[in-house]
């Protein structure tokens, strides 16, 4: 029997914050999945997710494929123990928790060449942000040693002002000659991405991988956002959750 693989989104995918929730399940009913730095309860699982957990758990090997750092990622209490995808595919850790070298030397090469246009990028929005009186930063992602992205949080959570800023510093900027970047918008996170750093590739090496390791497969790809779309079109199955912006753009809108 083929062996059967499910890479997954973590945030809002396996997991929410209690604020998503609420729309989801009972507050009783709710089971902490994932923690702060300083030990606090950021994310939850429902019922419906611990069933489907536990249903994939008997027949598939399931692959974290996620945005979350090294650290961040530690700090997820689910049981995973095959390959991990994190950084939005900027690291892949090995099924013994250590960092894949060759991948990492990779994506160390890459990220090191879009550095500059994420730095000039990050000084123009905050340019903006101190003209306009706007409370909010950008911030250089970099785990492992190597910068992968810059992303900005409203203070306020209100999106409209990440969609203010999308629209009137980065959109033109990337329209200016810096098509090698995009950006991932989802929630209360605008981030920008240099089109080298991308979940599919990861994932694409994983299935090689696995491949090598197992003869042929079936891999399932499961994700709620834009940015998720990618790898799960390069799997044999896609699996989207109720609720989420990738499902209010494909299935919700049918």
């Amino acid at each position: 029997m083929l062996k059967k693989f499910l890479f997954a989104d973590l945030d809002d995918t396996l997991f929410q914050t209690l604020e998503k929730c609420a729309a989801l399940a009972p507050l009783e009913a709710l089971e902490p999945a994932a923690y702060y730095s300083n030990g606090s309860i950021c994310s939850y699982t429902t019922p419906a997710q611990r069933a489907f957990f536990a249903f994939v758990d008997e027949g598939m090997t399931v692959i974290p494929t996620t945005a979350r750092s090294l650290d961040a990622f530690a700090r997820v209490n689910l049981g995973f123990t095959s390959y991990v995808v994190l950084n939005f595919g900027g690291i892949i850790l090995q099924p013994d928790g250590s960092i894949e070298r060759d991948w990492q030397g990779r994506m160390h090469a890459l990220m090191t060449a879009a550095l500059p246009g994420l730095r000039d990028l990050a000084s123009r929005i905050d340019a903006w942000a101190e003209t306009t009186g706007y409370a909010g930063r950008t911030r250089m992602v970099e785990d492992a040693g190597t910068p992968f992205f810059i992303v900005v949080k409203d203070p306020d959570k209100v999106t409209a002002n990440l969609e203010t800023i999308e629209r009137e510093v980065v959109l033109p900027w990337i329209a200016d000659g810096h098509g090698d970047y995009c950006v991932h918008r989802n929630g209360n996170n605008l981030a920008i991405l240099p089109t080298s750093l991308d979940k599919a590739n990861a994932v694409a090496y994983v299935t090689e991988r696995l491949r090598r390791e197992h003869g042929e497969i079936i891999t399932f790809g499961m994700g709620d956002s834009r940015s998720d779309a990618r790898f799960m079109a390069d799997c044999d199955y896609a699996i989207i959750p109720r609720r989420t912006q990738l499902s209010r753009l494909t299935v919700e809108t049918l």
